[in-house]
């Protein structure tokens, strides 16, 4: 029997009909490997033990949850996981000012503010910018208002124009294209006249954007695609649209009743790159979920709302936002060739990842990127540079608070907690708790556990 035949146990002349991406995975030495095995060398390395800490920490129970479900973000975190991190330091800080440097749509900020803490987010997509800032700076509004608004809406102004650089004709049947053009023609006709005025309007147009994908022939699941077999009526933009007010409206109702003293409570979002970007003030806590190593574009995902609220009038427009970002597999060529060129972070981890992944790409023969070493590299130098700037802001015996899950690259582990954690401790920070929070399995060799970890470090 074959090599090939006792790793798989399937037939050879059935293997050679499979896809090359396919074949290699079930060539794949990691076949029912771990990533807690894997990591053991460098959790030896450095002293360090994970502790078995099962936790949800995905986004889906948001849904569900007052404020956090006005718009779906399928790369959020849970806000149950940040209410028990709040608590857990509660003791520590009394009245912590909390900074979630990649604030995507808001969920660090929405729950420090129902707890009473002020909170600073930083996002470089304006859409998931504009989300978080709705979210936490709107809770002032009438309901009453609001639904009176709404329910005026479809007798407003011309019917919108369909963003010209996007497939419209294809992501929406024609009459719910119709539907969806009134309903934002109605929202750019309505003028504020006050500040409650203007919140109205966002609070509008993100209900607007939140049910653009449900109203679609799309599906987003994680990745933006086609759903066949998707059956989307005519008039369900009109039915989505008001119950996603009338959800607003009752959260508005509950904010005002239970979380009155919190309303004024400062929240803000700066729009730009955390990189650079960072708040003027000191803060206890930051809390945060940064991009994953892997192919999911955290710009192009969402480029249907983003097309239709006016934040990119093109495909180049969303690339140039996307190309700033903190790199993700799927970037342009010509960036990373940039990259390679430039003085940057690197560490012998990262060094010997890079060789075992070039290696294993010449083994094989082909892989959807060749420069994945250097994708990989770029990962890290982007966190590096975010972690150092934002620790600037973070007082003496404050907590830096990473959820990450690692990956599993050409056969070759990627211990992204990890190499963060050490990241972290060459800034000056010391690595106070490593949790495994949860297994999740690995897009190229499914029989893998990898794990999404909480990565807690402390500035002393």
């Amino acid at each position: 029997m074959s090599p090939l035949m006792q790793e798989t146990l399937f037939d050879l002349t059935e293997v050679t009909r499979l896809t090359a991406r396919r074949r290699n995975a079930l060539r794949s030495p990691k076949q029912y490997g771990s990533a807690d095995e894997d990591a053991r060398p460098y959790l030896d390395e450095m002293g360090w033990k994970l502790i078995p800490a099962p936790q949800p920490i995905q986004f889906q129970p948001n849904t569900s949850e007052a404020v956090h479900r006005w718009s779906p973000y399928v790369q959020g975190f849970s806000a149950s996981f940040v209410q028990r991190t709040l608590e857990r330091y509660r003791q520590d800080y009394r009245y912590p000012v909390i900074l979630d440097p990649f604030a995507g749509s808001g969920t660090v900020l929405v729950q420090a503010k129902m707890n009473g803490y002020p909170s600073w987010g930083i996002e470089l997509n304006p859409l998931l910018h504009f989300v978080a800032s709705v979210k936490v700076n709107s809770w002032y509004v009438s309901p009453q208002r609001l639904l009176s608004v709404a329910a005026r809406l479809p007798q407003m102004g011309m019917p919108a124009d369909a963003p010209l650089f996007l497939k419209s004709e294809t992501h929406f049947r024609p009459k719910v294209l119709d539907y969806l053009c009134q309903l934002k023609g109605g929202i750019d006709a309505f003028e504020p006249e006050d500040r409650e005025g203007e919140a109205i309007k966002n609070l509008l147009l993100l209900a607007f954007a939140s049910i653009l994908i449900d109203s679609s022939n799309l599906k987003r699941s994680p990745c933006l695609g086609y759903a066949p077999t998707k059956i989307v009526d005519d008039e369900t933009p009109l039915r989505l649209f008001a119950r996603k007010i009338e959800q607003m409206a009752e959260d508005l109702a509950l904010c005002q009743s239970q979380y009155t003293e919190f309303l004024e409570v400062p929240s803000r979002v700066i729009l730009g790159n955390s990189m650079e970007a960072r708040p003027p003030e000191i803060c206890d806590l930051i809390i945060t979920s940064p991009p994953y190593m892997n192919g999911l574009d955290y710009v192009m995902n969402y480029k249907i709302e983003m097309g239709w609220l006016g934040y990119g009038q093109s495909h180049h427009d969303l690339k140039r936002i996307k190309d700033q970002m903190v790199v993700c597999d799927n970037v342009s060529k010509g960036l990373i060739r940039d990259f390679e060129r430039m003085q940057r972070y690197t560490h012998p981890w990262i060094e010997g990842i890079k060789e075992n992944i070039a290696a294993n790409i010449r083994r094989r023969g082909s892989y959807r990127r060749q420069d994945m070493p250097e994708i990989v590299h770029k990962y890290f130098d982007d966190m590096y540079r975010v972690m150092r700037n934002v620790v600037q802001v973070l007082r003496s015996g404050g907590r830096f608070i990473l959820v990450v899950g690692d990956s599993l690259i050409a056969d070759v582990y990627v211990p992204t907690d990890l190499i963060l954690a050490r990241i972290g401790e060459e800034l000056g920070l010391s690595v106070e708790r490593l949790e495994k929070a949860r297994e999740r399995r690995s897009g190229q060799v499914r029989s893998y556990r990898l794990r999404e970890t909480i990565v807690t470090l402390r500035k002393e």
